[in-house]
């Protein structure tokens, strides 16, 4: 009798194990970015990109567009890594050549190579003019600076413990990208059927979840070493989290050219949020008045609109990210706080989506 519970016993425990493990293998597959199918072929002066992959419903989805060779190229071609060196040598000739320029009367600006470094001097009779001259040096310094990181499309950035970090300049590399992406609009709407701009944004984030990962190096010490715009992104087929909310940024904005987006960053990670009336179970954020629902465009897990992993929601409700605006450009209108001048010739395409659908997936009307 004991040995027959035992046997009983024993089949049931395996049974169970084996029930886990099938059970396991498939939430991963339903749970996980698998992309099914990437081409890229040439013809002529021309890239053919053909993709397949399932979306956030397992339903398969596919999208083929073409670019053109050049601007693959040459578009963001001396984009690097950003050298504090390079750039205080820009700052120091700068200087110098300001200088020569415009003399201050009685003061004497010299430039003096130190261990391959120009070092400023700052020589005069009347201290009173030195310290002018000094201050004047470090505004010029600082105008310099913000010049050399403009030119390589990078800027000044909070990270989310507030310190004061250099990188990449995300929202205007995905504002210029967009006439590069154009072409894509008319293609993923004919793709998504419904001008409903969660119907649409799930569809790209899929797409984008879809495509492979790259780790992202440390935002902070990488100086944007990893980081690929969106050109270079597709046709390397990968990107690391802050190349894939650029990419989001820049379809989003072809699609949407009005609305109102954020780039949210907490540690070593990304995500976008979207100006769209959020769900019950939405995970959102709030700047400004302006609420944004938040999404994960970087995958492999795929996570509809209003969804993201369990370790960036813990940053989120604990304030522990920083937020940077990707809103849409107008012209020849008064601005409000949250605007900036247009430069779209497509400013009102956005208004030609809604909000809600009889979709269950769409927000409830």
């Amino acid at each position: 009798m004991f040995k027959n519970n035992h046997h009983y016993f024993f089949i049931a425990v395996f049974s169970l194990f084996i029930f886990i493990i099938i059970a396991s293998l498939i939430f991963s597959k339903t749970s996980s970015a698998e992309q099914l199918q990437f081409l890229k072929t040439q013809k002529d002066e021309q890239y053919q990109f053909s993709y397949q992959w399932l979306d956030h419903q397992k339903n398969l989805q596919s999208l083929s567009f073409s670019l053109p060779q050049k601007a693959i190229f040459n578009r963001y071609r001396n984009f690097a890594i950003y050298q504090p060196r390079l750039a205080q040598e820009y700052v120091n000739k700068s200087l110098n050549k300001h200088f020569k320029k415009t003399p201050i009367q009685g003061i004497r600006v010299a430039f003096e190579e130190d261990n391959g470094y120009l070092q400023v001097s700052i020589k005069g009779e009347n201290q009173a003019l030195i310290e002018q001259a000094s201050q004047q040096i470090n505004v010029l310094r600082s105008e310099f600076v913000e010049e050399y990181l403009a030119q390589k499309y990078y800027h000044h950035f909070r990270t989310p413990e507030q310190e004061v970090a250099i990188k990449p300049d995300h929202g205007r590399i995905a504002n210029e990208s967009v006439n590069d992406l154009k072409t894509l609009k008319a293609l993923i709407l004919e793709q998504s059927s419904i001008k409903n701009i969660r119907k649409v944004s799930n569809y790209v984030l899929s797409f984008i979840q879809n495509i492979p990962y790259s780790t992202l190096e440390s935002r902070v010490t990488s100086s944007g070493a990893g980081f690929s715009p969106p050109l270079k992104l597709l046709w390397e087929n990968q990107g690391d989290c802050d190349s894939k909310v650029t990419l989001t940024a820049t379809l989003l904005r072809v699609l949407m050219p009005r609305i109102k987006m954020a780039m949210v960053y907490i540690d070593n990670h990304a995500l976008i949020g979207i100006n769209v009336r959020p769900k019950a179970d939405d995970i959102t954020v709030i700047d400004n008045g302006i609420t944004y629902v938040l999404a994960e465009p970087t995958g492999p897990a795929l996570f509809a609109l209003g969804k993201i992993a369990e370790e960036s929601e813990q940053a989120i409700y604990s304030g522990h990210y920083s937020l940077e605006t990707f809103h849409a450009k107008r012209k020849s209108r008064s601005l409000t706080n949250n605007e900036e001048e247009n430069t779209s010739d497509d400013e009102d395409a956005s208004d030609e989506f809604t909000e809600e659908t009889n979709n269950a997936d769409d927000p409830p009307s």
